[in-house]
């Protein structure tokens, strides 16, 4: 694994998971949350996010963290290894729910800078609906690229493949 994907629902553990293997594997890991998103919520111009992820998957090794499907199709040929956290909908709101909870007025170390955590309904109604949306969507852009794919259903389940690196 030198070009590693991270992709699943808001809540999921992403970042988490790709700070992890970053260590792990040591490779560098970019988080697509803190590229996007400039200080104080505003949003990077859709042109010059392209090119930063561009030149991101242009390296020999990496990590990105962060489905983003706008985006996700120039990322997917260039990675090796996808990891899918398809993670129950109800765990990712109950996770979310304790981030912001946790890093309320805090940015978090995989957001982009002076980002504070906030409560935002309009995300989490985004994160209630993943499975009949989103969902549906990253699927049909998995498709031709499967084989790729470490589709975890579980926490348990991800720590069963992570105990499996060990392993190796």
């Amino acid at each position: 694994m030198q070009r590693v994907l991270v992709i699943g629902p808001c809540g999921s553990g992403k970042s988490t998971l790709a700070f992890a293997l970053g260590k792990r594997l040591d490779l560098p890991v970019h988080h697509l949350d803190a590229v996007l998103w400039l200080p104080g919520w505003h949003e990077m111009e859709r042109a010059e996010y392209l090119r930063h992820q561009e030149e991101i998957v242009a390296g020999e090794r990496w990590i990105i963290d962060g489905t983003h499907g706008s985006s996700l199709q120039l990322r997917l040929p260039q990675a090796d290894t996808v990891v899918y956290l398809d993670f129950p909908i109800p765990l990712c709101l109950w996770r979310i729910v304790r981030r912001v909870w946790t890093w309320r007025g805090r940015t978090r170390p995989d957001m982009g800078e002076d980002c504070p955590e906030r409560f935002d309904l309009s995300f989490l109604w985004y994160v209630a609906n993943w499975n009949t949306g989103p969902r549906v969507r990253l699927h049909r852009q998995l498709e031709g690229h499967w084989d790729k794919v470490e589709r975890l259903r579980s926490p348990r389940a991800l720590e069963r493949w992570m105990d499996s690196l060990r392993a190796d």
